[in-house]
């Protein structure tokens, strides 16, 4: 406890250093209680007053999630003097993909099983470790690992949204638990639900979602007291089964609005729509906005015999903050057949368009457009492709706000390319918008995939496994063909977006996609981690290059920025563990690290990384045509969302294991040998027979790229 208490004594020095700079017509609230952690309405309603200004209280700052800090006292005539002041190393070699929070001098961080630390956000110095204790296993039964993406703070206790589904407050002075409630059941599910998802507190109602479609669950949202846990309200994303009648639920009235839409048996599978991610809020409507994910199974033909828009499926929806009442829905992808999803990060925003002022929500999903909506009313306002989508719609029809779809977009049995594709033309990544330019900036990427349907008879639903009800195996050379076109296309970059015009600002090309969440500030900077294993800063207006570090890790994460006794500092969470990358190559990084830098900072040095290892030649391939085959079908199912597709570019590619990995392959995927890498065991849901099968597979990708990928 004494550290706390001189932790947040320096806050208080630097709070009142602060306030002697604070404009004349900033006033601090009088309803702000005291403590730690202390966020309450009157905090998130006044962020830019003498006392809040230097925190970062909430997982995009404001409700609102422009990730935009008013401090510049960092800023483009001085960054150059950016130096490291701390960091703490996570002990992880897995994605770390969390925001921090800071509330007044003290930083609280979360890495993978939903394990929190509270720090002296000047120093470094560690305050207390909460452990939840998340079962290894759940690291395989959720579909993208173990990482989280941030916690919430309110009233003295930071809240965490557990992997395995616990809701979970802690003192925000000693890390001790307070009150845990289970947000959904884990028994009897069709499939495996999981939160990855930050909570958010909107004035003392915790909402949080769920992820799990790809494995077959029914999407929902829910709200909790956060003083006590108390289950407040629920909201179904798409419809049950009929014959079940309404859920006695807050999404009653809105299953009426879906239920015409969906056809076939879908709710054997789920149907999907899960909410992981996008959350926003506005305070004077009393409207949370929650971003909506995709089908399940992800092909529209088995999942509703091919027939209706699937509400409320990749759709934005506003529901009412108290009651959980729906109030507007907009749809911006209608018969999802792509695993697109909509729960990328939705900003709020005042716009002048036409003339006229109006209160939008911005948001840049998966399916490449860039969609500015009436967050009061829903009306779409404008939409416009912010990166190539000449395979799925031509246009978003201002008329019906719908895309009109190209030419065979949909998914038949024959394969085809679709970019944008599940890896998404804006991923999670955190964007930013600010004020000052009026520009928006997104991390943006071009990557295709192959996709065929899978006959509506031959489809099995399988638990805890994705259930995409793709087929991988029909005409292999042209799948070889159109891979070969994906990694000939495949881009990434830092676009600036301008939300009024609809158009592009300026652009930061990289040499490949999986760049990092993003951050704006006042001192006309933007801040993001890259895939070349940097952290770079560029010129909010123009894009050009103010400074960059190497620090050996490609953050995903979103940055902060915060104040500490006068003194701004600059945090992100450096952890690669995003999504694949065709063109990626050899990548190896150092352990994941929090990284905190400021001006003039000096003598701290990072560890120096590993040293690059030689492409191992793997072994000739013995198995059969027919279990290289099943193996590549298995593959897709279970391994491509962190290995890559076609096994190539994921956070591990598992072509150039060593003759010792390969030799331990079944105890490692089916016994959990390397589970304190991350790398859960898939023992009942894999047997020996379809272990060998993938790695059957494996090899076989192995000799086809060697000699290319040894020699370049």
């Amino acid at each position: 406890m004494q550290k706390l208490v001189l932790a947040l004594t320096g806050a208080a020095l630097g709070c009142a250093m602060l306030a002697s700079c604070a404009p004349a017509n900033v006033e601090t609230s009088a309803a702000t209680p005291a403590g730690p952690a202390a966020v309450n309405t009157a905090r998130m309603t006044s962020t830019e007053t003498a006392r809040n200004i230097g925190n970062w209280m909430s997982h995009g700052r404001t409700w609102g999630e422009d990730r935009f800090s008013p401090l510049d006292q960092i800023n483009d005539d001085n960054v150059g003097d950016l130096g490291l002041a701390w960091f703490d190393d996570l002990e992880t070699m897995r994605g770390v993909q969390a925001t921090p929070l800071v509330v007044d001098g003290v930083l609280y961080n979360e890495s993978i099983y939903n394990i929190v630390t509270a720090y002296d956000a000047a120093t470094g110095e560690k305050l207390w470790t909460y452990d939840p204790k998340v079962g290894a296993e759940w690291s395989r039964l959720a579909c993208c690992g173990p990482s989280s993406r941030g916690i919430a703070a309110w009233n003295g206790k930071i809240i965490i949204g557990a992997l395995d589904g616990r809701l979970i407050a802690v003192d925000a002075a000693t890390g001790e638990e307070l009150w845990t409630t289970q947000t959904f059941s884990t028994e009897g599910q069709l499939g495996a639900y999981s939160i990855t998802g930050a909570p958010r507190v909107y004035d003392g109602k915790v909402v949080i979602g769920n992820g799990g479609a790809d494995y077959g669950v029914r999407g929902f949202v829910s709200a909790f007291d956060a003083e006590t846990g108390e289950h407040l309200w629920k909201f179904w994303l798409v419809p049950g089964n009929p014959a079940d009648g309404p859920d006695g639920d807050a999404s009653d009235s809105a299953m009426e609005v879906a239920m015409p839409t969906w056809h076939g048996e879908w709710w054997k599978y789920g149907g999907g729509g899960t909410a992981w991610d996008a959350f926003a809020y506005d305070p004077d409507l009393n409207l949370v906005y929650i971003g909506t994910g995709n089908g399940s199974p992800h092909m529209w033909s088995i999942r509703s015999e091919g027939k209706g828009d699937n509400l409320f499926l990749c759709s934005i929806v506003a529901v009412d903050a108290t009651s959980g009442e729906y109030k507007w829905h907009y749809q911006m992808v209608p018969e999802e057949d792509w695993d697109y999803t909509c729960t990328q990060p939705m900003i709020t925003a005042d716009l002048e368009i036409g003339g006229r002022e109006r209160q939008v929500i911005m948001q840049a999903p998966k399916n490449g457009f860039f969609y500015v909506i009436d967050r009061a009313t829903g009306e779409l306002l404008s939409a416009e492709n912010y990166v190539s989508v000449n395979t799925w719609a031509n246009h978003i029809d201002m008329a019906t706000g719908r895309p009109v779809l190209q030419p065979n977009a949909h998914n038949t049995g024959t394969p085809h390319l679709m970019s944008p594709s599940w890896l998404a033309a804006h991923t999670w990544h955190p964007m930013a918008y600010s004020p000052d330019t009026g520009l928006v900036y997104l991390s943006a990427q071009e990557q295709g995939d192959v996709y065929a349907a899978m006959d509506p008879e031959e489809f099995e639903f399988i638990r805890h496994r994705s259930n995409s009800g793709q087929d991988r195996r029909s005409q292999p050379e042209l799948r070889a063909q159109l891979m070969e076109q994906a990694r000939a296309e495949e881009k990434g970059y830092l676009l600036a977006w301008n939300p009024v015009t609809q158009s592009e600002a300026w652009r930061v090309p990289y040499r490949v996609p999986g760049s990092g969440g993003v951050l704006a500030t006042a001192g006309n900077l933007v801040v993001q981690g890259t895939i070349d294993k940097t952290l770079a800063i560029y010129a909010a207006d123009t894009g050009a290059k103010l400074w960059e570090m190497d620090i050996d890790q490609a953050p995903v994460a979103g940055p902060i920025t915060y104040m500490v006794d006068g003194v701004q500092y600059i945090a992100i969470n450096a952890g690669w563990g995003g999504s694949p990358v065709y063109n990626l190559g050899q990548f190896s990084t150092s352990t994941a690290k929090l990284l905190v830098f400021r001006l003039g900072a000096t003598g701290v040095e990072l560890p120096p990384p590993p040293p690059p290892s030689d492409l191992p030649r793997p072994p000739w391939l013995t198995a059969t045509e027919d279990q290289v085959e099943h193996g590549r079908e298995l593959y897709g199912e279970n391994c491509a969302r962190c290995h890559g597709p076609n096994a190539v570019g994921g956070m591990k590619d598992l072509r150039w294991m060593t003759p010792e990995v390969r030799e331990q392959f079944e105890a490692i995927v089916l016994e959990g040998l390397y589970a304190d890498r991350g790398m859960i065991g898939f023992g009942g849901v894999l047997d020996e027979q379809e272990t060998a099968a993938i790695h059957a597979f494996l090899i076989a990708r192995a000799n086809e790229d060697y000699a290319d990928a040894a020699h370049p």
